[in-house]
């Protein structure tokens, strides 16, 4: 067995030897003493030969490797990953979210796509994060409470994937996170850091705020040894009555009653909103690269398309001879970033709501066309969306480029049979709206909806907010095949709209830089969303040039969360962001 051990003995070493509450206790947490907190060390690639689960956290992978082990298929163990990480890393996803997955069947050579994004409450209206003198309110004064809820579609989607491709089952996936619940987790020092810069924010939810900060306003200390009993108990509730016991029984009655009846910032959510929600298959977006078939997640998330289109864009420069070193090369990614972003902000959105060009987005002559608008000499002016072809409207789509807090995670599996699983899951910002019900944290997805219904000219946003829409998101799952239809590369990423840039930098790096994996995701993130360049502390050496090319330049933080299983040589090789507590194991 091949494993990133470091973190996991440390996180199993809390697990075992400190006295961590019985199995029957309330909520709580056991505090060892201070040295036992571990840090997050640099990681290496792991290579496997059969199998691999990368996550944003030991135990979670842990957990997805054990069902493996037991003969679980690629869809059971991420499954199994998800349900540890809505313990483990509550801030980033969980059972009061969302996601999209991808799935490879090795067999049938065949790609599904599952969405199971949130939705608008039936009555939710445009006009629905806009204060009384019409004005957007502020990002937090809309997101923390009910009113920035959207009917989680998880669970839905985790149940039709085990349906269509699970072997185990189901009650059996629930095992590892209801034991991790029952016995505890070591807090790390990424989410101790994330409940610092939240403090304060968790007034509108008592069951929140007693979690995340059990010594008045001081929240979770790094080493401290967590437990949630009332997400065990769910988890067992769940894993006994299925799926619908969340959406039509006693639980959808709990969400809606907790999301409704706050004092202030109410929400929307009915049950008849829970009974409803259905995850939906969707069609796969592909497009080439060079040599490879690049395919995604298509819309309500604008990941797959957006990024497609930049590598569309992108075949027509020569990033190979440049190399990951030549400012030139990430003032070309740029460049095309820019492009693809300036649609993605004009067009994108729930297509079942919205008539949208979709794939006309990626036809080979329109992509040429925007590719002609680069030069190497220096940034453009100034970028609008494109005419794709045969795109006739009545009316003219307003611009949606509003930027919001980063959240999410990624689990990127592979089973022995060669099936894949690419995932992304997220409650959107961290902590979501701040409201805890029974052991989980609920969504504040619906701030991905324009909060402007229309644009300054008058238009209609197409990501305007309606009843029972999907909000556009920026989750970009994705798996990469070579000119024989075999897998290259499974990657994803956290970090709200900056995922495209993530994951298109790591998609360059491998398949024309010839980089390996892991070294891909260490690289400095750059990443271009449309009006700024965004360069991480790392990589401050390509600011100055890059700023003489006429790019406005932002260096900071940029807190990714890759992972990634790259095929090669007839090995299997993952890969977890260094930025985060993630590991990968295999065989």
């Amino acid at each position: 067995m091949l494993f990133h051990r470091f973190y996991l003995i440390g996180a199993l070493f809390c697990f075992v030897f400190t006295g961590v509450a019985p199995l029957n206790a309330k909520e709580g947490v056991v505090r060892p003493a201070p040295e036992s907190a571990t840090g997050i060390d640099k990681k290496s690639a792991v290579i496997g030969q059969n199998m691999m689960v990368v996550s944003a956290h030991p135990l979670a992978t842990q957990a997805g490797y054990d069902i493996l082990k037991k003969g679980g298929s690629a869809a059971d163990a991420a499954i199994a990953v998800q349900l540890v990480l809505g313990m483990v890393e509550p801030q980033s996803s969980g059972l009061g979210g969302g996601g999209f997955v991808l799935y490879y069947d090795a067999a049938n050579k065949q790609l599904i796509t599952l969405d199971g994004r949130e939705t608008a409450p039936d009555n939710a209206g445009k006009h629905l994060f806009m204060d009384n003198e019409g004005k957007p309110l502020g990002f937090y004064e809309a997101s923390i409470g009910g009113r920035s809820v959207g009917t989680p579609g998880l669970l839905r989607m985790m149940e039709k994937l085990h349906q269509w491709h699970g072997k185990n089952n189901w009650s059996d996936l629930f095992t590892p996170a209801i034991r991790v619940a029952e016995k505890g987790f070591t807090v790390s020092p990424r989410l101790h850091q994330q409940l610092l810069k939240e403090r304060g924010r968790f007034e509108i939810d008592i069951d929140a705020k007693l979690y995340f900060y059990p010594d008045v306003d001081n929240p979770l200390r790094v080493g401290d040894v967590v437990t949630n009993i009332k997400y065990a108990n769910t988890l067992k509730k769940i894993a006994m009555n299925g799926a619908d016991y969340f959406y039509e029984d006693e639980l959808a009655q709990d969400i809606v009653a907790k999301v409704r009846d706050l004092p202030t910032k109410r929400g929307l959510i009915s049950v008849e909103d829970m009974a409803a929600y259905e995850a939906k298959e969707r069609a796969a977006v592909c497009g080439n690269y060079r040599t490879y078939k690049v395919c995604s997640m298509g819309q309500p998330s604008s990941g797959g398309l957006t990024l497609l289109m930049t590598l569309g864009i992108l075949d027509h420069f020569d990033l190979r001879s440049m190399g990951p070193n030549d400012p030139k090369s990430w003032h070309l990614i740029s460049e095309a970033s820019r492009l693809a972003f300036a649609d993605r902000n004009q067009y994108m959105a729930d297509p079942d709501f919205v008539e949208t060009p979709d794939t006309k987005l990626l036809d080979a002559g329109y992509l040429k066309e925007r590719a002609e608008f680069i030069s190497s000499e220096g940034a453009m002016k100034k970028v609008t969306a494109g005419i794709p072809p045969e795109w006739i409207t009545e009316e003219e789509n307003g611009v949606d480029d509003s930027i919001k807090p980063p959240g999410t995670s990624h689990i990127t599996v592979v089973d022995g049979l060669g099936n894949i699983v690419s995932m992304t899951s997220s409650i959107e910002n961290a902590f979501g709206s701040r409201l805890m019900v029974e052991g989980f944290l609920l969504n504040n997805q619906l701030t991905d909806f324009s909060f402007k219904p229309y644009d300054d000219e008058g238009n209609l946003i197409a990501n305007s907010v309606v009843g029972n829409k999907r909000p556009r998101s920026s989750m970009a799952p994705t798996i990469i095949f070579d000119e024989a239809g075999e897998p290259v590369l499974a990657i994803g990423s956290a970090g709200g709209s900056r995922i495209i840039g993530f994951v298109l930098q790591r998609i360059i790096a491998v398949l024309d830089w010839d980089m390996g994996i892991q070294s891909a995701l260490d690289m400095p993130n750059i990443v271009h969303r449309g009006k700024k360049l965004e360069v991480e502390v790392s990589g401050m050496d390509f600011a100055e040039p890059l700023k003489d090319l006429g790019h406005p330049i932002e260096v900071g933080p940029m807190n990714s969360g890759l992972t990634a299983i790259h095929f090669k040589d007839g090995k299997i090789i993952g890969a977890a962001d260094p930025r985060r507590d993630g590991v990968a194991m295999g065989e």
